[in-house]
């Protein structure tokens, strides 16, 4: 009979006694199941013990938790949590260092279990160890010890960090900028001083007061692991408490003094392993670095600023205006107002006065910074965006103010600038650290990926929107790699073309319908050959129903046309000349012919005889990607037989045609595209019957062999 559903079968053990199996009631007070244990002990005075997990950080048992004991858990018996406080509290009084630092190391053990911290702090445990904290009489172990176990204990929210005394904060700074201290008790002082940072904002003027960013530096130095993630949490805790402008103080003198560097070099690409701690603190530095942008994302341009209408003017004369000169010398105030117009108009403003293009926030004035700063860091890269995409009249002309005002308020999206630091996200960028004007140069290499997407896509100003979202994708998938520079990311980026975009994005979607499952795919190799076979024998049907072929002159005139099939029996092709206008004749009229078995090869474009001739215009090179001939044995010599065709897809099913009946293997685009098209459809059909049945990844494992094969008919034995 199966015991009651609220009964559990443990273990219960003790030092020095018989482990007890027992089943555990839960319905039971807890008070009745220790009076049970203690006298098949025979221990008196059960309000004196209590159980804990005999795993983990032995937890105390109690009537809240108690429920998760199962099935095999291992109790045990130990001193009552407010006995075991007393009792470790009063050896910390001992005068024995010895005593005290082994009442330290039981403290630091049962300080994360709830119940010991409350009976701990009941007992003004927090104040016993705030005044060694403060005396500071021994530097050791001892205080690295009792550190550990005032951060646990506070770590339960029991008491507010905003208690703790001016006296007691400072002393604990001064273990932060002591020199010589030891390596234990640094780190545990500089957690101690973020906690405090974090919570009580009084007290983290105190502490951005006495803890220079010198000494944080310092301690980043050092090639302790421990230490320097403990330094960066408490710099970053000190930046997240400051006023905007304090902390755009405070990180100008940080890069002033080269963190930036630093961090790249010593801890980015340390031969250490970087922990999801200190990733954590480089995501909230580069957070809060990227969040100074914010006001001038913020703030659109005002059309009363002298400086910001100095800004656009300059922007515009580096654009079109050679060094040494200006704009309309001699001319009158209105010619000169309509030639700035309508070379704001050039450079991609959709207004003629660019100030109503920078009202809109976001991006503001963050737009403009960008414009500018790329015209005066990479000013021949500047000039020749906007002066071949001004020259076009053909609508195909890339904007550059419009592309670098929406390019901006993507990057900020993407970068999440003056969003709330998350507390739990690691995802910085390496790249970042890698240089100064980070968000800047960013911009740089993107308004020209955006001016080479826009080539490779043949934009035009109605493709604007579609552009971006390429744009778009391209950083997004690039930033995700988390190249470690900058050139790193320009060479990512740039390779990420729109054909590979496009590419990316069908896998992608065939991947999500389970068409690149392993079985999935095992179909389609198998069904290839037959598919395959089935567009040879369209081609072969195609060349027999024969085409109309243009004779090109020695002038590249079209002016006769000729006829050629392939016989029915595949054995002859079958040519000759036809009026124009006259409709294909039968092939058994036609006079010329070539048998199969004579040709030795097909060439195409340049390759070709009468495509070889001298000239690279645009008619040659139209006549490149449609010519193809196919060599024979003419008496000893070889000939050739020449043909131009018609279209495109004539010239693929004939190349296709004439490689199947010389037995090579037919590599057209038009092949590839039709054997998709019938994989695909065939593949559809073939699973008609599984829809909505999940395909595994593996197959099912073959079963194990019988244990014997005596389980065939004997056909030997007469039947009676």
């Amino acid at each position: 009979m199966a015991p009651p559903r609220n009964v559990v079968k443990i273990a219960v053990q003790m030092r020095d006694a018989i482990p007890q199996l027992i089943q555990l009631d839960q319905a039971k007070p807890l008070a009745a199941v220790l009076k049970e244990v203690c006298d098949a002990w025979s221990l008196a005075h059960s309000e004196r013990y209590a159980l804990q997990f005999a795993d983990g950080h032995r937890r105390y048992i109690t009537e809240n938790n108690r429920a998760e004991i199962k099935n095999g858990s291992i109790l045990c018996l130990s001193t009552a949590p407010d006995l075991e406080a007393e009792w470790l509290l009063g050896r910390l009084q001992s005068g024995s260092r010895e005593v005290r630092r082994e009442a330290l190391q039981h403290l630091v053990l049962l300080a994360p279990d709830m119940t010991f911290a409350q009976e701990v702090i009941s007992r003004d445990g927090l104040q016993r160890l705030g005044t060694i904290i403060e005396d500071g009489d021994d530097l050791g172990e001892v205080l690295a010890l009792t550190l550990r176990t005032f951060l646990e204990l506070m770590e339960h929210g029991v008491v507010s960090w905003e208690t703790l005394s001016i006296p007691f904060v400072r002393k604990v700074v001064s273990y932060v900028n002591m020199n010589l201290m030891d390596a234990s008790v640094q780190p545990l002082a500089l957690r101690l001083l973020e906690s405090v940072t974090l919570s009580s904002p009084a007290l983290g003027q105190l502490v951005k007061s006495e803890v220079p960013l010198s000494r944080l530096l310092v301690h980043l130095q050092v090639m302790n692991q421990q230490l320097q993630t403990k330094a960066m949490a408490l710099l970053t805790a000190l930046l997240q408490g400051a006023s905007p402008a304090e902390r755009k103080d405070m990180l100008d003198q940080l890069w002033q003094r080269n963190l930036r560097q630093f961090i790249y070099k010593n801890i980015i690409h340390s031969a250490a392993p970087l922990g999801d701690e200190m990733a954590h603190h480089l995501y909230v530095l580069q957070s809060l670095t990227l969040g100074l942008l914010e006001p001038r994302m913020r703030m659109p341009l005002d059309p009363y600023s002298q400086e910001q209408r100095e800004q656009l003017q300059a922007l515009r004369q580096a654009a079109f205006e050679p060094e040494g000169e200006s704009l309309g010398t001699g001319l009158s105030a209105d010619r000169r107002r309509s030639l700035c117009a309508r070379e704001f108009r050039k450079l991609g403003f959709s207004n003629s006065n660019p100030g109503q293009d920078l009202e809109r926030v976001p991006p503001g004035l963050l737009a403009l910074d960008n414009m500018l700063y790329f015209s005066r860091h990479a000013p021949s890269a500047y000039s020749r965006f906007v002066l071949e995409n001004s020259s076009r009249e053909d609508k195909h002309e890339c904007p550059f103010a419009r592309s670098s005002i929406q390019l901006t308020v993507l990057l900020c999206e993407l970068l999440r600038v003056g969003e709330p630091c998350s507390e739990t996200a690691q995802d910085f960028s390496p790249m970042f650290f890698g240089q100064d004007q980070s968000f800047h140069e960013l911009f740089c290499v993107s308004i020209q990926l955006l001016n080479k997407t826009w080539k490779e896509m043949r934009a035009t100003q109605e493709d604007f929107d579609k552009v971006m979202q390429v744009v778009r994708e391209q950083l997004a998938r690039t930033l995700a790699l988390k190249p470690s520079s900058l050139e790193l990311f320009r060479t990512k980026v740039n390779a990420l073309t729109y054909g590979e975009v496009l590419r990316l994005r069908q896998t992608e979607r065939l991947h999500q319908e389970g068409t690149l499952a392993p079985p999935i795919l095992e179909l389609r190799e198998k069904l290839k050959p037959e598919l395959m076979g089935l567009i040879r024998q369209q081609r072969l049907l195609r060349l027999c129903e024969g085409t109309l072929f243009r004779k090109i002159s020695s002038r590249r005139r079209q002016d006769k046309l000729w006829f050629c099939c392939l016989s029915p029996n595949h054995k002859v092709l079958q040519y000759g000349d036809v009026e124009e206008g006259a409709s294909p004749p039968p092939p058994e009229s036609l006079p010329e012919q070539l048998p199969v078995a004579d040709i030795r090869a097909l060439l195409t474009g340049k390759d070709c005889p009468h495509v070889r001739e001298k000239g690279s215009g645009k008619q040659n090179k139209d006549l490149y990607e449609l010519a193809f001939s196919v060599s024979y044995d003419r008496e000893e010599e070889e000939a050739y037989l020449n043909f131009i065709a018609p279209s495109k897809r004539e010239f693929h099913l004939w190349t296709d045609g004439l490689s199947a009946l010389l037995g090579s293997p037919m590599g057209s685009e038009q092949t590839r595209l039709d054997l998709e098209q019938l994989l695909t459809m065939e593949t559809k059909l073939r699973l008609l019957e599984l829809e909505n049945v999940p395909i595994p990844e593996k197959p099912p494992p073959i079963p194990p062999p019988p244990t014997n094969f005596n389980f065939c008919y004997d056909c030997s034995i007469a039947e009676p």
